[in-house]
């Protein structure tokens, strides 16, 4: 390709040196992504136990990520369209806004609303670090900087429970929120400093219509999940109704993709089998991940008794492992070019985590736990980059931003679909283990206009009912990783159809071109400061 990101990229000792001039505001921004989705997890049940709706608990993660989700296709296809740099500051810009807002929120609603409004941001983030890299180093080299970025992942994730805890207990729960701020600003200087890459100008048209349907229909399938069961039930008109609609949309979306000059989710993408399977694989993972991130300190606080800062601190187990393997395939990869036997591999090793996370008991000592979470983290590393890789990889260099962004869409949506049906699940079989067993001012704490289950209320309860309480509790999580093993299962098979294609930047590969683009004769690259 003539491309100027093409030209770069290939010659990869100067792509070296640019992107070491970057890669400290990639970094933050990445660090912002992960950290929002870590941090929030220690400081929840203090959260949940201030302003009441344990039913709710759930929505909090799941507006930011549903946001997210929707929001990032369309960070990627107008980054591919118009280039990265503006609009990456600008997602910064909009993630520490709804930081501000959430640590200045006055009740769940407005919290889950500001937690929204973070996420419109957040879908920029994570896509456009990775689409940068990706427009940079050619997939080959790409281990080379797998290391920086998988550190600085696990950074987040070891760091997000630690601090979060840590500022909940010394300071106050709205800091996890506030301490994004000198990160982001820090970030943006960097990048609008350091950052150069080309703008393209484009004539063609915004593909309004894919976006809204493509917004509807996951909108609607998360709804799903998160209401059926709890508000409504799964037969219910509301239910049925947003079932209806989120297949409509899907359908429309098919056909108004088919005919979109430039696609927000373009079809040509889904005929490559390997593109297919790695996102199945990356959705399913979805589900494990922000499952256990979500429900675990629940357990660790309430059960075991730990502050949200010792929660936080044995998590460290989970990260230690998900890094080192993050760490192992990213290096085995720039060495060798092989990569199909991580997915499989990864997948192996997650259930094994998730099975031994289903024996968890209200006597399991935090050494075992922490042991069960390492199995877990290990198999997560073994995942995480690799998902990316084979994503960016299976598309034409010029869709690097929506394919980047499609992974990571689907990835969210399955991390959206396993905290609202997990917490869905969770919820229900809590309530029906607490039936007749407590007191009705204590169980109105586990309904959905509740007060909320404080841990420190929990470890003031006289016996018998701190049994009670805490076997409800361990029951419900336990319920929670036995549905999430189908899951992972579905992961590995998929794993295994996989087909081992050459890297870009490897000496077997030959760049394909995109089929079906009829404006790419159109681009005009423009450099800019």
């Amino acid at each position: 390709m003539s491309d100027t990101t093409d030209t770069a990229a290939a010659e990869v000792p100067g792509v070296r040196r640019e992107v070491l001039v970057v890669l400290p505001g990639l970094m933050l921004a990445i660090l912002l992504a992960m950290l929002d989705n870590t941090i929030i997890g220690t400081a929840m049940p203090t959260i949940v136990g201030e302003f009441g709706g344990y039913g709710h608990m759930s929505w909090v993660v799941t507006a930011y990520i549903l946001a997210a989700t929707v929001t990032t296709p369309l960070y990627g296809k107008l980054g591919d369209l118009y280039g990265r740099k503006r609009l990456f500051m600008f997602a910064i810009g909009v993630f520490l806004i709804g930081s501000v807002a959430s640590g200045a929120a006055q009740s769940m609603e407005q919290l889950i609303a500001f937690r929204g409004l973070q996420g419109l941001g957040a879908g920029g983030l994570m896509v456009g670090a990775m689409a940068i890299i990706g427009d940079l180093v050619p997939p080959r080299e790409r281990g080379r900087y797998q290391g920086f970025m998988a550190a600085v992942m696990m950074l987040a994730t070891i760091g997000g429970p630690l601090i979060g805890g840590f500022l909940t207990d010394q300071l106050n729960w709205r800091w996890a929120f506030y301490i994004n701020i000198p990160l982001g600003l820090v970030a943006l200087i960097v990048i609008g400093v350091t950052l150069k890459l080309p703008r393209h100008q484009i004539k063609v048209r915004i593909d309004y219509a894919g976006i809204a349907l493509l917004s509807i229909a996951a909108a609607g399938l998360v709804l799903v999940t998160t209401w059926g069961g709890t508000q409504y039930d799964w037969d219910s008109p509301q239910i049925l109704g947003l079932i209806a609609v989120s297949v409509a949309a899907l359908v429309a979306l098919i056909l108004v993709e088919q005919r979109a000059s430039e696609p927000v989710l373009p079809l040509r993408l889904f005929r490559d089998s390997n593109f297919v399977i790695i996102n199945a694989v990356g959705f399913l993972q979805g589900f494990a991940m922000f499952g256990a991130m979500t429900f675990i300190p629940m357990y660790q606080q309430i059960v075991q008794g730990l502050s949200p800062t010792e929660s936080g601190l044995w998590f460290i187990p989970m990260m230690l492992g998900s890094m080192v393997c993050s760490l192992a395939a990213g290096s085995f990869v720039t060495r060798t070019g092989r990569y199909k036997i991580f997915p499989i591999a990864g997948s192996v090793v997650m259930i094994a985590g998730i099975g031994l996370l289903t024996q968890l008991t209200t006597e399991t000592s935090l050494i075992v736990t922490s042991l069960y979470l390492l199995v877990l983290g290990a198999g997560l590393g073994l995942l995480m980059q690799i998902t990316m890789l084979v994503a960016q990889n299976s598309a034409p260099q010029r869709d690097i931003g929506v394919a980047s962004s499609t992974s990571t869409f689907l990835r969210n949506i399955g991390g959206s679909f396993g905290v609202a049906l997990f917490g869905s699940i969770f919820a229900n079989r809590l309530v029906a283990s607490m039936d007749g067993k407590v007191p009705d001012e204590l169980a109105a704490n586990f309904g959905g206009d509740g007060a909320g289950l404080d841990p420190k209320e929990v470890a003031n309860l006289a016996e018998p009912m701190h049994t009670v309480v805490t076997s409800g509790v361990t029951e419900a999580l336990t319920t929670v990783f036995w549905w999430s093993i189908p899951f992972a299962a579905a992961g590995f098979l998929l794993a295994w159809f996989i087909k081992e294609v050459p890297l870009r930047g490897s000496p077997g590969h030959t760049e394909k071109p995109a089929e079906g683009e009829p404006n790419a004769d159109l681009k005009t690259p423009v450099r800019t400061g």
